[in-house]
């Protein structure tokens, strides 16, 4: 018999869905904002068969450019051999998630915000400072203790 490839083939358990989490969507699933220019992430519903992209998408993170009634426009970028092409398309609202991928970068930034307001208020200049690698160690002496000979207990059979 011909293997099948068709758009959802070999998703038995990419789409299944989690214990007790079958059923209807939550309304919140619909009431969420989605804001052009933020980062979401593609997590298909298989209970939702309109709006689904591409199992290859499933887990994907993209940005959205377009944002409709029922649905977002997402662009991924996807490497096809020796290049990396962005893809754009509409998925419905049910397959995608806000991500979390820069929340600490936005955090960092709404931190330094507040030390620039900060310092401006007392008169100061406020320079940037940017996060720095861990530097290595500073030398030091190894002492070890007193050395002890091991040897063999000796077996009797």
């Amino acid at each position: 018999m011909v293997r099948s490839n068709g758009k959802r083939a070999n998703t038995r358990d990419l789409f299944k869905k989690a214990f007790r989490k079958s059923g209807n969507e939550h309304t919140s699933t619909y009431l969420q904002v989605f804001k052009i220019g933020e980062y979401v992430d593609i997590h298909i519903n298989p209970t939702i068969m309109k709006g689904m992209p591409h199992k290859f998408y499933h887990g994907r993170t993209g940005r959205v450019f377009n944002v409709s009634r029922t649905a977002v426009g997402v662009e991924v970028s996807k490497r096809v051999r020796h290049r990396i092409i962005n893809k754009r398309f509409h998925i419905r609202i049910e397959h995608v998630r806000k991500s979390q991928c820069n929340k600490d970068f936005l955090d960092r930034c709404k931190l330094r915000e507040i030390e620039a307001q900060e310092a401006h208020k007392r008169g100061e200049k406020y320079t940037v400072v940017k996060r720095t690698p861990a530097l290595p160690r500073d030398a030091h002496l190894v002492t070890a203790g007193e050395m002890e000979l091991v040897e063999p207990i000796p077996t009797s059979l």
